[in-house]
């Protein structure tokens, strides 16, 4: 592991290199770091590197999904909860379908059994990959919220898909009240343990004496924990971190310090950036040891497979998505809906397009047992493996690349916010400058007349509600201010240099104060 250092730390810098790159060039980083990967593979006298399922599933995707959780709005989670669910269980449920019953009438040797178990490696698309993508495009709200929502549950609903057939291909049978009743335990049990769990961390939190970086360290603790803790008692750890982390997210002013929170985004952001890093260029690495893994079908054959996978994948997204608002339009009639505008053909097509694979398929193929409990080899595991590499393969270069194409050749304007974000943020900010004002001259009228400091708060929130610092605030103003911030850094750091009588904390506490003045900047 020593001797190997050196190169992972290389993969470091090619990772972070080739994210610069990918944001230069507007191009979605996960794309660039499989095929990166890919080529160094093919480098001779490279260290090997043999991807522990393990590794994956519990090192990488808690956190990954916890953060996800933290991110995500519960409102608009709850306003599109019908959308969101349609498109993270039926949707992946129909996929899954579709592959098990093409694999099972295609590919020579394949059960339907077996078909099942490729459908849920391979039904679930990658949040992260549409993330990365999003970022370089405008799309309405409504889209990237169904997107985000989706991303938290799809991972549970293909993961329980896998594990069923996985149990049918081990055992040769499938007894349903008992799948019913496993299925049922993986998804209550899940949310309860998740809830329960995510309950205590928050009173830890509140009641214990920690500071921001023990609470930090307490917020990097939970998303194993959780899903550990779920994974004993056999139910769905991916569904516990979710609805853990949401439990946490929605209350997190509640029991976290300002400090907490500002430092804890700042930590999180890189961990999650590094882990899928990280896990995308181990996809691309992995390619020689499935392809050596290849036995009695041709590599021309696996190839053709993971085509025909790859299109059933893609084409039942897309026809599921057109259903599922379909339903939706007729559901409507029935009950109340969170929108009841006609999405036309637009809408559906890029939440059907949006379908890149990813992490989640990944760890699922590499899970799959060597031998089963009779001491058999798994029948087709390297076929599995070969076309869930192709799979995740195309789908990010056909789909990733296309994309941002599809977003801007098609007008979202019937769709979009009433009201531009930035205005509504301008809104919301003079409506709290009234309600501060307010509540100064009511709650504290006593102390007005003899108390300067508070006249001066009084007087800065009422130039709030009048909008006089965001127009005075505009593009021009932003650039002289930058340069003041940056010479008054310059002069701190000369004092800090010539006066040595002054303790240094006290000029970093000074610096830390004109950073943050810097970061306001982004919100006005």
């Amino acid at each position: 592991m020593l001797e190997n250092f050196p190169f992972y730390l290389g993969i470091l810098v090619v990772i972070l290199l080739l994210i610069m790159l990918a944001n230069k060039i507007k191009v979605a980083y996960p794309i660039l770091l499989v095929l990166a990967g890919l080529i160094i593979s093919f480098i001779p006298g490279r260290p090997f590197i043999n991807i522990e399922p393990d590794l994956i599933f519990f090192i990488f995707l808690p956190p990954l999904l916890y953060e996800a959780a933290w991110t995500v709005s519960w409102k608009e989670l709850w306003r599109w909860r019908r959308i969101i669910t349609s498109f993270a269980f039926v949707v992946v449920f129909l996929s899954a379908l579709s592959v098990a019953l093409v694999a099972n009438y295609f590919i020579p040797g394949f059960s339907l059994a077996l078909g099942f178990v490729l459908g849920g490696i391979v039904s679930p698309p990658d949040a992260v990959s549409a993330g990365a993508i999003l970022k370089f495009v405008k799309v309405p709200k409504t889209i990237s919220s169904i997107l985000e929502g989706e991303s938290l549950l799809n991972d549970a609903s293909s993961l329980i898909i896998f594990r069923f057939a996985m149990i049918a291909v081990a055992t040769e049978q499938f007894i349903f009240y008992k799948a019913a009743a496993s299925f049922s335990w993986m998804i209550i049990g899940g949310v309860s343990i998740g809830l329960c769990i995510g309950w205590i961390f928050m009173k830890a939190h509140k009641y214990l004496p920690t500071d921001n970086n023990a609470d930090i360290v307490l917020t990097l603790l939970t998303p194993y924990i959780i899903y550990l803790s779920a994974e004993e008692v056999h139910c769905s750890g991916v569904l516990a971190v979710v609805s853990g982390g949401l439990l946490l997210s929605n209350n997190r002013h509640r029991f976290l310090t300002s400090k907490s929170r500002l430092q804890g985004i700042n930590v999180w952001e890189s961990f999650c950036f590094i882990l899928n890093g990280f896990v995308f260029m181990l996809i691309g690495l992995d390619l020689p040891q499935i392809t050596r893994g290849l036995e009695g079908v041709g590599l021309l054959s696996a190839i053709g497979y993971g085509i025909m996978i790859t299109f059933v994948l893609i084409v039942s997204r897309i026809l599921s998505s057109y259903g599922a608002v379909v339903v939706t339009m007729i559901a409507r009639n029935f009950i109340t809906v969170a929108d009841s505008k006609n999405p036309g053909l637009k809408a559906p097509f890029i939440l059907g397009w949006t379908g890149m694979r990813g992490v989640v398929s990944l760890a699922a193929a590499l899970s799959i047992p060597v031998y089963l409990n009779n001491g058999n080899g798994f029948p087709q595991r390297n076929l599995i493996l070969f076309i869930t590499f192709i799979v995740i393969l195309l789908t990010l270069l056909i789909q990733g690349l296309t994309l941002p194409y599809f977003i801007r050749k098609i007008n979202f304007s019937s769709l979009d916010d009433s009201l531009p974000r930035d205005e509504v943020y301008k809104n919301i900010r003079q409506e709290l400058a009234e309600y501060a004002v307010d509540y100064l001259k009511i709650n504290y009228s006593d102390q007005v007349e003899n108390n300067p400091a508070l006249q001066h708060l009084i007087l800065k929130w009422e130039q709030y509600s009048n909008g006089i610092e965001d127009e005075s605030i505009g593009k021009e103003l932003k650039v002289i201010y930058l340069d003041l911030l940056d010479k008054q850094r310059q002069w701190l750091l000369e004092k800090n240099r010539t006066d040595l009588s002054i303790d240094e904390s006290i000029i970093r506490r000074q610096m830390h104060s004109l950073d943050i003045e810097e970061e306001k900047l982004r919100f006005l």
